[in-house]
């Protein structure tokens, strides 16, 4: 009791010196707290963030070299343009046309894609050193010292400007290098880092608004899957110029940073005005978070859990039914996502392959993302199901994330002190994320077939064929993870979903970024069985169910001997 102060007193000693005078400069303490922060930070996610940035900023150096040799001459784009703009649907999945120059043309390619890759750096980044640091109670001990409760996510916001400004900085010195104006380049470095500002705020109010940091991942990927497709909505529904080479976004645009960003017109107008509003309502964001922070308690959440039932179900009697439990809203969803574009795949195939007949540049572009596949409607149809398999991918990669999360959280270690082996644990949930894949694919072959209707064509037989080929990649990546899981535990969240982006990037841009066939194929997503001529051509379709196979069985057998490794 004689450590305490008495009332009115001055505080203890020792608390007075953690304390800045009212009035005075910042107390050299605080100082050194957010110079420690901000270095712990760097430490945590130097390798992660290097992925990102550089893999961002050679995504954007390779795109020229594709586009200099798949469109070579402006008649080429200029064709492209005024397809894309006659079939407004090409749009959902490219930016904004604004020209047929070599600039304008690989911003209207690359730039949505460009800026998601730092959308979805930042939220990540956001979360994991908020909601994250919480949930591992890392964020209550920091709050005992004296950097308080608002100093760590000062440091996080810091932390996220900084990996911002480095990865736009990189991507326009990409352009620059390959021979863009420099003014064009640094537009486009401003309209992506911007957008990577905006879910940067985003990210942290979704941790205020969260009890958990898998529940703010998932409602900052809603909005930004949201506010992506509502880009593509609103320059769908824009207004063509008369040349046929650009197009004025509708209202809807403006409702989303993607569209910011694209409205920014790298090479024609370099507007800077989109960037100002997204920095102004990242601002805006960046200051909700922080009042909302102050407002909660450490550990607490704006949007409370539901309830769990008092007595568990006889459902939850194994652990591949709690696993279940436990992932079910995440298959779900991916679940939604491959039913849409499983019915995007035929109801679109006509229309597109009525628009190749048309339009050979269009033809040759078809062409190259799918291969010799027969008609421009398969083609049409192995593109949207490469889809497909990325999204079962996540799911899988998602799935055994998820034994990552339970054995770092501690609950995990409750499990396996009563009879219940690791070997049966992780069987769990690789089990789990097989059921899972297998029910992706069959709910996009189902999409599929809605899509038909009552058209009679054979393309139900290629969506099956695609959509078995599809699990068997993304078998592979639960194979892969779930062994990094086992052999290098703290690498199991990074390794797993750099290898799915790394195998989207060969596998979905490869061709038209005019990446040679052997870098192509080196992704599973590329080396699928399909039908072609009314044959399956197996192609890699065995190595990938051998090399599936083999990472389960060797995570399965390497568990034996592993010990539980808590640390983040």
């Amino acid at each position: 009791m004689n450590a305490l102060p008495e009332r009115g007193s001055a505080p203890h000693p020792r608390l007075a010196d953690a304390l800045p005078e009212r009035g005075s400069a910042p107390h050299p303490r605080l100082a050194d707290a957010l110079r420690a922060l901000s270095s712990q930070r760097i430490r945590r996610d130097w390798r992660q963030l290097t992925m990102w940035i550089l893999g961002t900023a050679l995504l954007a150096y390779a795109s020229f070299a594709g586009v200099a040799e798949t469109y070579g001459t402006e008649q080429e784009r200029a064709s492209i343009l005024a397809a894309g703009l006659a079939n407004p649907v090409i749009l959902l999945f490219r930016g904004l046309p604004s020209g047929s120059g070599d600039g304008e043309f690989i911003a209207f390619l690359i730039v949505p894609w460009l800026a998601m890759l730092a959308a979805l750096m930042s939220s990540f980044l956001a979360v994991r050193h908020t909601r994250g640091d919480e949930e591992a109670g890392r964020a209550e001990i920091v709050s005992a010292t004296p950097a308080a409760r608002m100093l760590p996510t000062i440091a996080t916001l810091l932390h996220g400007i900084g990996a911002n400004v480095l990865l736009g900085g990189l991507t326009a010195l990409a352009f620059v290098a390959v021979g863009l104006d420099a003014g064009g380049s640094t537009v486009i470095g401003l309209a992506v880092a911007s957008v990577g500002f905006f879910f940067l705020g985003f990210g942290l109010v979704a941790a205020q608004l969260m009890r958990t940091s898998r529940g703010a991942n998932s409602l900052a990927m809603a909005v930004l899957l949201g506010t992506f497709l509502l880009a593509g909505i609103g320059n769908a529904l824009g207004t063509p110029s008369d040349d046929l080479k650009s197009m004025t976004s509708s209202w809807v645009a403006w409702l989303s940073p993607f569209a910011w960003a694209e409205n920014t017109r790298p090479y024609s107008d370099d507007a800077i005005g989109p960037v100002i509003l997204t920095l102004l309502v990242a601002i805006v964001l960046v200051v909700a978070a922080l009042a909302l922070q102050r407002a909660r308690d450490v550990g607490g959440a704006f949007v409370p859990e539901r309830n769990g039932r008092a007595d568990a179900t006889a459902t939850l009697s194994s652990p591949s039914a709690l696993v279940w439990r436990l992932t079910y809203p995440a298959v779900i969803a991916w679940g939604v996502g491959a039913a849409i574009v499983g019915l995007l795949a035929t109801s679109l195939g006509s229309v597109i392959d009525q628009l190749g007949a048309q339009n050979p540049a269009v033809a040759n572009v078809l062409e190259q993302i799918a291969g010799d596949t027969g008609s421009l409607q398969e083609g049409v149809l192995v593109t949207f199901f490469t889809m497909v398999g990325i999204f079962a991918a996540c799911c899988a990669v998602q799935t055994v994330v998820r034994a990552r999360q339970e054995e770092t959280h501690g609950t995990a270690e409750l499990l396996l002190s009563t009879p219940l082996s690791r070997v049966r644990w992780l069987a769990s949930f690789l089990s789990v994320g097989l059921v899972a894949v297998i029910l992706i694919a069959a709910i996009a072959v189902g999409g599929a077939a809605l899509g038909m209707g009552s058209d009679s064509s054979d393309l139900l037989d290629d969506a099956v064929v695609a959509g078995v080929g599809q699990a068997l990649a993304a078998t592979v990546f639960l194979g892969l993870t779930g062994l990094i899981f086992v052999v290098a535990p703290r690498a199991t969240i990074g390794v797993g979903w750099s290898s799915v982006a790394l195998a989207t990037v060969l596998g979905l841009f490869g061709p038209l970024l005019g990446m040679p066939d052997w870098a192509v194929h080196l992704s599973p997503f590329a080396a699928t069985p399909m039908l072609s001529g009314g044959e399956v051509d197996a192609r890699g379709g065995w190595w990938l169910l051998f090399a599936a196979g083999l990472g389960v069985a060797a995570s399965l057998a390497l568990m034996r001997r592993r010990e539980l490794v808590t640390g983040g």
